[in-house]
């Protein structure tokens, strides 16, 4: 069964998109452990360290997901790459907060190599999740809101079987309903990239995401780099 995949305009659009993308069963998430966050925290003086004062738009992996969000009509500067949000929080306020193992492990692996990553609890979500261009009629609901919105047409989403939306714009926002928490036990985790070394970096950063959720949340991983040749898995 398919659980995640790109829609075909969004592959010819985007020739140079390259994604890593595991499908995770029987995983455990609470606090994260102490070793966890040494980690995480050493991570991030190492991010800190290596962007200094270079602007974040000069970041490679930045700037091109900058130009994709920018292709579908939408200001990058206005609603931001989720990995540049998180930059921008570790480099104007100096670190960013624990949640809980799984988001601060997608969270130590993003600013690692500033790629969005995202955590989506299947519970109510109905398989497959694609990637694809909205028709404006799906039905999206944002964290700590109970209010039903609907995407702009022609806005790139993440959507399940049920036009339900799990993502807008790309990256900028996950939904509530596919939010993770310490009860998620099963989830699609995705990493993507647009720049030039994108599948090489994207090849990296699935490795590291495995072996940190192996190591710290257990439970039966799948995994698959994805790009124009292999568009699902």
């Amino acid at each position: 069964m398919t659980s995640f995949q790109y829609d075909s305009g969004i592959i010819e659009n985007y020739p140079n998109l390259a994604a890593g993308v595991i499908v995770a069963q029987g995983m455990t998430n609470d606090r994260s452990p102490d070793a966890l966050r040494e980690r995480y925290m050493a991570e991030q003086a190492a991010v800190k360290a290596r962007i200094g004062s270079t602007p974040l738009s000069e970041q490679p992996t930045l700037g091109a997901w900058r130009r994709a969000i920018s292709a579908f009509g939408v200001s990058p500067t206005k609603y931001r790459s989720a990995a540049e949000s998180l930059l921008r929080r570790l480099t104007k306020k100096g670190d960013i907060p624990f949640i809980n193992t799984l988001v601060d492990i997608g969270n130590l692996v993003s600013i690692r190599y500033g790629l969005p990553v995202a955590i989506f609890d299947t519970r109510q979500i109905e398989l497959p999740i694609t990637v694809r261009y909205a028709d404006g009629g799906e039905d999206f609901t944002d964290l700590g809101s109970n209010t039903i919105v609907h995407p702009e047409p022609g806005e790139v989403i993440f959507s399940d079987k049920k036009r339900m939306v799990v993502a807008r714009r790309w990256c900028w926002r996950q939904s509530a309903t596919s939010a993770s928490s310490e009860s998620t036990t099963d989830a699609v985790i995705t990493v993507e990239a647009h720049h030039e070394k994108g599948a090489v970096d994207i090849e990296s950063a699935l490795a590291d995401l495995q072996q940190l959720l192996a190591e710290y949340a257990g439970g039966s991983l799948d995994a698959a780099v994805l790009n124009g040749d292999n568009p699902a898995i």
